[in-house]
């Protein structure tokens, strides 16, 4: 049973090795120490505690389809370049898999593994007799979040898995006797080890002796609070509340694994769980904080990339430090790099871009609106080529005009296309559409220009032609190569400025991933207030994220929004979807959950037209023809949940498995 079991006397003897020098999960231990040795000793049983930690999903990395993040490659938020870093991705984003083919996809081994390990840790704590009581309880305490939050993990992966409870799992278990719990245990006892944790949990590390430097992003009670709010909400979804497609699935214990009936007093236990965080007024939003200028919209810009480029930040509730498998491009280059324009920044390899429903969602920053409400279907899926335009917005899809672009002053006025003129904050913090500068002041660059052989550079080197033949840095390239085939590149982590000319610049960036931020606590208090009937309240909460961007009031720009209960349904959505850009994988869960994946995700390969335009104008043409691979996105019922593997069905010859598979 190996894919189920990780013993106790394994995880005892395990050596555990560092990765880097500067993470809280970083241990070493010794093999040869017995487990009461390992707990009677502060060092080791602290190294224990921290090495729960070494197990996090690995959502902040959306280029690899064997982690959480490249969840994100599967929605209609992200397009997905052919290259070589990001292939693995296109599988799952034209639903070319099944049990056989991802094995390789071992989430299931290795949370399990995990859960084992705070097992061992809640059961053997007590023998931990060189600290005190209270930091003994902490760690206890810790341990069940952890555990809780693993259980998660596999609980938005695969559905109801299973439950071992305080007991580990048996090392004389029979595999043909396990499957799945039913969905109510499963929450009841996620939620019954958060209650437990919340109890015991300090809001701040330092009330237990840890310090904030090494041991920051360990469990804390808001932490616990947070997580307890996204797990009542996943259970109040249609997805996993009274969802016809899985009705009628029962165990091999007899039991019906998912809820028959909708019930909708599971929206008001989510929606208490989520005020609950808000009341410890203990979090804020983060805002411009030293570099606020006064400026309302250069404010707002800065005020969402400071969720990011400001460590450990007010908003953030629970999180970790970014980290990528590959090593060349350091932490969080492996981001930067598969954004950046390959030839202007060094290690730019483009393969992670937007989709045009993701920049069509951002709002006019004057109106308010969203500019975009929807697609023609006549061929059966959106024609991005034809968007429907909310004519009170003020956007103009057609046509160029001279602007000048915020963090590129140094360029002076250039001619843009409309559809990027008089957008909101986050639009100008996350892109840079074709035509834009990417903001690097050329005077700022010391690396050799591949164009001129010489470290000088000009504005116009800095200049994001994305399309063929234009003389750019950044065109495009042949379809053998990595580069952007959309003609937006995507910028959130880059920090203006910042020249990046060598790979050791990668490797000095240190970003947080928030995991759980207060924006997400708002989100889903929202969510809830919407679906029990309480929109003022909704509305209110939806509004303090637009006003950090600088945005006007939904009531404002849209009179009437809360006797609409499907238009303020819509906004919030489209606002949720912006906020989290290709931040994790939360919009691809949020879609799975609300069951909008099937009819949103499904498309064809949309870009500009960059393979061979007349000109720059031209080069503005939304096209379905310029992508290199003919599949298109795919989404059908059997993807909203992800199936057991093969291996795993191999050892566990009764497990009920997903539908569709």
């Amino acid at each position: 049973m190996k894919k189920i079991i990780y013993t106790l006397s394994a995880i005892a003897l395990l050596a555990f090795s560092a990765a880097s020098c500067d993470s809280y999960f970083d241990v070493e231990l010794q093999d040869q120490a017995t487990l009461e040795e390992m707990f009677s000793k502060r060092g080791t049983a602290r190294q224990l505690a921290a090495h729960m930690y070494s197990y996090l999903p690995k959502e902040e990395n959306p280029v690899d389809a064997t982690t959480e993040g490249g969840f994100s490659g599967r929605t209609d938020a992200r397009q997905v370049n052919a290259s070589a870093y990001a292939n693995n991705v296109f599988d799952l984003r034209v639903g070319d898999y099944s049990p056989a083919s991802i094995t390789g996809y071992n989430l299931w081994e290795n949370y399990y593994k995990a859960i084992a390990h705070c097992t061992l840790m809640i059961e053997n704590i007590h023998l931990d007799v060189e600290d005190n009581q209270a930091v003994r309880d902490y760690m206890k305490a810790e341990a069940r979040f952890m555990r809780a939050f693993y259980y998660f993990c596999l609980f938005r992966t695969y559905g109801p898995v299973i439950i071992w409870g305080d007991a580990p799992a048996p090392s004389d278990v029979v595999g043909a006797e396990l499957d799945r719990n039913t969905l109510d245990r499963n929450i009841e006892f996620i939620v019954s080890e958060l209650d437990k944790a919340i109890e015991v949990l300090p809001m701040s590390i330092t009330e237990v002796g840890l310090t904030e430097g090494s041991d920051m992003g360990r469990a804390t009670k808001g932490a616990a609070m947070a997580l307890k709010s996204r797990v009542l909400l996943y259970a109040a979804s249609p997805l996993y509340n009274g969802n016809e497609l899985y009705a009628g699935m029962t165990n091999y214990y007899g039991e019906k694994i998912f809820p028959e009936t909708y019930d909708a007093s599971k929206w008001e236990v989510a929606k208490a769980a989520a005020k609950a965080v808000i009341d410890l007024n203990y979090y804020k939003l983060v805002d411009a904080g030293s570099e606020a200028t006064g400026d309302k919209f250069k404010d707002g810009i800065r005020a969402y990339q400071n969720i990011f480029f400001e460590q450990w930040n007010d908003e953030t509730i629970w999180g970790w430090w970014m980290n990528f498998y590959d090593d060349w491009l350091g932490r969080t280059g492996g981001f930067i790099g598969a954004c950046a324009p390959r030839n202007i920044t060094v290690e730019g390899w483009q393969s992670l871009t937007p989709s045009f429903k993701l920049v069509d969602a951002y709002a006019m920053y004057e109106s308010g609106r969203y500019p975009v409400t929807g697609y023609d279907r006549t061929s059966g899926m959106d024609d991005y080529s034809r968007p429907v335009i909310d004519q009170q917005s003020g956007y103009e899809a057609e046509g160029f005009s001279m602007t000048t672009q915020f963090e590129a002053e140094w360029a002076g006025e250039f001619e843009a296309h409309n559809s990027t003129i008089g957008r909101e904050p986050r639009y100008y913090a996350c892109l840079v559409p074709n035509g834009y500068y990417w903001p690097c002041d050329p005077k700022l660059k010391t690396m050799t220009n591949p164009k001129t052989g010489s470290p000088e550079w000009t504005a116009e080197d800095m200049r994001c032609h994305f399309w063929r033949g234009s003389g750019s840095l950044c065109q495009r390239w042949d379809q053998t190569s990595t580069n952007n085939y959309f003609g937006y590149a995507w910028r959130r982590l880059y920090e203006a400025n910042n020249p990046l000319d060598i790979g050791a610049d990668y490797q000095q960036i240190h970003y947080v991933y928030p995991a759980f931020r207060l924006a997400e606590i708002y989100f889903n208090y929202a969510e809830c207030c919407i679906e029990t009937g309480d929109y003022n309240e909704a509305v209110k909460y939806i509004d303090m994220i637009r006003e950090r961007s600088g945005l006007n009031s939904l009531k404002e720009a849209y009179p009437g929004i809360t006797s609409d209960p499907e238009l303020l349904r819509w906004c919030f959505r489209q606002e949720k979807m912006i906020e989290f850009a290709i931040e994790g994988p939360m919009h691809f869960y949020d879609s799975c959950r609300w069951m909008t994946a099937k009819d949103n995700f499904p498309c064809l390969n949309w870009t500009l037209n960059l393979n061979d335009p007349e000109d720059y104008h031209d080069s503005w043409v939304r096209s379905s023809e310029d992508f290199p691979l003919a599949k298109h996105a795919k989404f059908t019922d059997r993807d909203y949940l992800f199936p057991f593997d093969a291996d795993q069905l191999a050892e566990m010859t009764n497990i009920t498995q997903n539908y569709g598979f």
